[in-house]
């Protein structure tokens, strides 16, 4: 599939070293989308790396150097905050698995840079949640979901902890014990996550990334099956950042492939591989995107999931945006809550969740 470009800031993200050219106009679009998007920085770190950066006019390189700036501050956090997650459960003898944008730059991976943060993500055993979240709520970390429903939704049916925030530093933290939830249509086994997972070279085994195949599988998962997609073309962006580094080596594609289908994510590759090519023209062997295509949905669905992640893989900004954005990614939202449950759990879900929104957290589920 050719990539479509489909707005300023894609175009800018695919031919960095054409971003020069750009009008003051452009820029001033390009800026604000990328700000929306969580892009700024990698934007800015990509010119950097085309050497271009000097070439943008003032007022946009600025915005680009702040944003690299806020990103250089945000890694130093993150390289603190996950020493000190490590520290606090090395008595448990648990090396936690890093996710997304910490086990990017744990990793030292292309798709670390320029990348921002919103939280940290580890994964722990299950079995082993009751000692971790002790141990955190000793050192400082508190939950941020507080009604008896919210506990219990997380607990019984998620794949994670209610998120925790530290009650000093603000940092949030999600504690997952899988990939997808556990109501979930897809059943990947985690068991065979940690299995594979790698140490983290100069941590000393203190804390793990997930393999590379595995790696790049979480990322499309968490993009095609999260309901909420204000970060969708970062997440993309990442993805297509992971292709390029590891499909570097050409065993790796048949790795992937195999390990989509041992791990019961299919869907999620064929996605990935599809709308990564769409936006960023990624890489990859000819016939792999083709051949994954079996994996995928039937004629008309798929051409109607074209649609929608058409628009809801674009800035998050009305730039890029029409009178068919907020339907799709209203119907996304719809369509990640029903891969995530079964129907009468998830009819019961959205009209408690409904309820809250209207009356208050006072459920006792």
């Amino acid at each position: 599939m050719q990539a479509k470009r489909q707005n300023i800031l894609t175009s800018a993200l695919c031919l960095p070293e054409l971003a020069h050219g750009l009008t003051a106009r452009e820029w001033d679009t390009v800026v604000r989308e990328a700000r929306h998007a969580g892009l700024l920085a990698r934007l800015g770190d990509m010119l950097d790396n085309a050497h271009t950066l000097g070439e943008v006019p003032d007022g946009p390189r600025a915005h680009l150097q702040a944003a690299q700036a806020v990103a250089r501050a945000q890694h130093a956090q993150v390289t603190r905050e996950v020493a000190l997650i490590a520290q606090t459960l090395r008595p448990l003898g648990i090396a936690p698995i890093l996710l997304k944008g910490a086990a990017y730059l744990f990793a030292n991976l292309p798709a670390a840079r320029g990348r921002v943060f919103s939280d940290i993500d580890i994964l722990v055993p299950k079995a082993r949640l009751p000692e971790v979240e002790a141990s955190l709520m000793a050192s400082g970390w508190a939950s941020t979901h507080h009604s008896a429903y919210d506990q219990k939704y997380y607990r019984q049916w998620m794949h994670e902890l209610p998120p925790m925030q530290h009650i000093f530093r603000d940092t949030v933290l999600d504690v997952h014990h899988t990939i997808l939830p556990e109501t979930a249509r897809l059943k990947p086994d985690a068991a065979k996550l940690f299995a594979a997972a790698c140490d983290v070279e100069g941590t000393r085994a203190t804390v793990r990334v997930l393999a590379p195949t595995d790696m790049v599988l979480h990322s499309m998962t968490h993009l095609f099956h999260n309901d909420e997609l204000s970060h969708g073309l970062r997440d993309l962006s990442d993805i297509d950042l992971l292709l390029r580094h590891f499909g570097v080596d050409p065993a790796f594609w048949p790795r992937l492939v195999r390990r989509a289908a041992e791990l019961d994510l299919a869907r999620p590759l064929y996605y990935g591989l599809r709308h990564a090519q769409r936006v960023f023209a990624t890489p990859a062997p000819d016939g792999l995107v083709a051949d994954s295509a079996s994996n995928g949905p039937g004629w008309p669905l798929n051409h109607w999931m074209d649609t929608l992640w058409s628009r809801a893989l674009r800035p998050p900004h009305r730039s890029a945006s029409d009178v068919l954005t907020g339907p799709a990614l209203f119907m996304l939202y719809l369509r990640a809550h029903w891969l995530r449950m079964p129907p009468p759990l998830l009819v019961r879900h959205l009209s408690i969740k409904a309820w809250q929104r209207s009356f208050g957290d006072g459920t006792t589920g």
